[in-house]
C-alpha cells in the first residue's frame, strides 16, 4: 500500500493537463509519420527490386528482420506491461485479480485463437487444392491425352500451387495486421488518456522508433503476400493511423468523462487486450514466420549462407525491437 501511495504523490506531481495536451498533439502527427516510414520502407523496396534475381533472397530477409520484431515486440513491449497492468496494486489486490494469472491465460487464449483461425483458413486452402486435383486427374496415358494437353494442365496445377501459397502468406499477414492494431490501439488510447507529461515526454521518442520497426516488420510481411497497390496501401494506412487515432480517442475519452488511465477499470482493460494481442503475435511470429521460412522454405534449404544471412537478420530485429523496451 505504501507504494501505491509514493506512485500516486509521484504522478501528481507530474500532472498538468496543458502541457500533456501540447505533447499529445505533437505526437500523432510525429508517430504518424514514423509509421509511414516504417511499413513504406519495405513494401518499396520489395516493389524496387522486383523481377530482379535478389528479390526472393531480399524479401525474404527483410521477412526474417521483421519475425525477430515482431516476436520481440510481443514478448519484450506487449506482454511485460500486460503483467504489469493486472498485477498493479489497485487491482492485484481486488477479486479474483489477486488469485489466478489472468495475464497468462489470455495469452494462452490469443494463441490458441491464432491457432484456431491458422488451421481453419490451412483446411480451406488443402480442400480447395484437393478439388483442383480432382478437376485435373489424368486418365489413361500421355500418348492417348496427349502432351501438349498434359503439360497445360501440369502448369495450371503449379499456378494453382502458387496462388494457395500467396492465399496463406495474405492471411498471415491480415491476421498479424490484427494483433498489431490490437496493440497500437491500446497504446494509443492510455497515452491519450494520460495527464503525465513526465511519462508521455520520453514516450513520444520512443514510440517513434517503436513504429518504425513494427512498421518494417508488417511491411515485411505485406510485402511478400503480394497484395495488389490498393491494398497495400489501405493495409499501410491503417498501420499508420490506429496509434495517432488511438491517442485522440484516449484525449475524447477523457475529456468527456474525465477518465483515469491507472483506474483500476484501465488497468484490467489494458492488461486483458495486451494479453490477447501478445498470445495472438507470439503465435504467429513463430509458427507462421520463423518456423515457416527457416524449416519449410526451398530457398532457403538450399543455401546455407543464406539461411546464415537470415538468422542474422531475425537477431538484429530482436536486439534492435528490445532496446526499444528501455524506454517504451
Amino acid at each position: 500500500m505504501a507504494l501505491c501511495v509514493t506512485d500516486t504523490v509521484r504522478a501528481l506531481a507530474c500532472r498538468d493537463g496543458k502541457a500533456a495536451r501540447n505533447l499529445k498533439l505533437i505526437s500523432m502527427f510525429v508517430i504518424f509519420f514514423t509509421s509511414v516510414i516504417g511499413i513504406t520502407v519495405p513494401v518499396f523496396l520489395a516493389r524496387l527490386f522486383h523481377g530482379k534475381p535478389v528479390h526472393d533472397k531480399a524479401i525474404l530477409i527483410i521477412k526474417c528482420f521483421a519475425a525477430g520484431v515482431i516476436l520481440s515486440t510481443s514478448l519484450v513491449h506487449v506482454l511485460p506491461d500486460a503483467f504489469d497492468a493486472l498485477s498493479d496494486c489497485q487491482v492485484s489486490s481486488r477479486h479474483p485479480w489477486k488469485d489466478f494469472p489472468f495475464s497468462g491465460l489470455v495469452t494462452l487464449i490469443g494463441v490458441l485463437t491464432a491457432l484456431l483461425v491458422d488451421l481453419t483458413a490451412t483446411s480451406h486452402v488443402e480442400s480447395h487444392q484437393n478439388n483442383q486435383d480432382n478437376d485435373y486427374a489424368i486418365v489413361g496415358t500421355s500418348e492417348e491425352l496427349g502432351t501438349v494437353v498434359s503439360n497445360k494442365k501440369i502448369q495450371e496445377q503449379v499456378r494453382e500451387a502458387e496462388e494457395l501459397v500467396k492465399l496463406k502468406q495474405r492471411l498471415v499477414s491480415q491476421v498479424l495486421e490484427i494483433g498489431i492494431i490490437f496493440h497500437s490501439v491500446i497504446i494509443g488510447v492510455t497515452l491519450g488518456m494520460s495527464q503525465n507529461q513526465c511519462t508521455i515526454r520520453p514516450l513520444v521518442a520512443a514510440l517513434s522508433f517503436h513504429q518504425i520497426f513494427e512498421g518494417m516488420g508488417l511491411g515485411g510481411c505485406i510485402a511478400q503476400a503480394g497484395f495488389s497497390l490498393g491494398t497495400t496501401a489501405y493495409m499501410s494506412f491503417m498501420f499508420s493511423v490506429t496509434t495517432p487515432m488511438g491517442i485522440l480517442l484516449g484525449m475524447i475519452i477523457f475529456s468527456m468523462t474525465g477518465y483515469d488511465d491507472s483506474s483500476p477499470n484501465a488497468l484490467i482493460l489494458e492488461g486483458l487486450l495486451g494479453s490477447l494481442s501478445s498470445g495472438i503475435l507470439i503465435y504467429m511470429a513463430l509458427v507462421d514466420l520463423i518456423a515457416l521460412d527457416f524449416f519449410h522454405n526451398k530457398l532457403m534449404s538450399g543455401q546455407p549462407f543464406l539461411k546464415k544471412v537470415s538468422f542474422v537478420a531475425l537477431v538484429l530485429g530482436s536486439t534492435s525491437m528490445s532496446i526499444l523496451a528501455l524506454w517504451a
